[in-house]
């Protein structure tokens, strides 16, 4: 899937929401956001982020051809038979996000976190 990290306070839906908590490694759980009318996961939240951020999938956005992919993530339990290209960087875990972020991310990051 294809997320993108958005703060949670330039979040708006235009419909009807609801939600459930999962279990994550970390321990501090997921909240999934899902369309009330048709069941489809719209955003994350991960407790570990204080819910001050929304991982949202690109898919569900009215113009998601505005939020290309940057990184390929998790690649170590990718199915073989998805292939991946060469211009984008490509990590088996998670990654250092000031590896990849551009400065005005990363700064929006550090308003958020300190």
């Amino acid at each position: 899937m294809l997320n993108a990290i958005i703060e949670t306070d330039h979040v708006v839906c235009a419909g009807p929401t609801n939600e459930a908590t999962f279990e994550t490694p970390s321990g501090k759980g997921q909240v999934v956001t899902r369309c009330s009318e048709c069941g489809v996961a719209v955003f994350s939240s991960y407790l570990a982020r204080q819910g001050k951020l929304r991982y949202i999938r690109v898919g569900t956005l009215d113009s998601p051809a505005e939020c290309p992919p940057d990184v390929h993530i998790f690649t170590a339990s990718k199915l073989p038979w998805v292939q991946l290209g060469t211009e984008l960087p490509v990590f088996e875990g998670f990654y250092d996000f000031k590896d990849v972020w551009s400065q005005g991310s990363i700064d929006r990051w550090d308003a958020l976190f300190g």
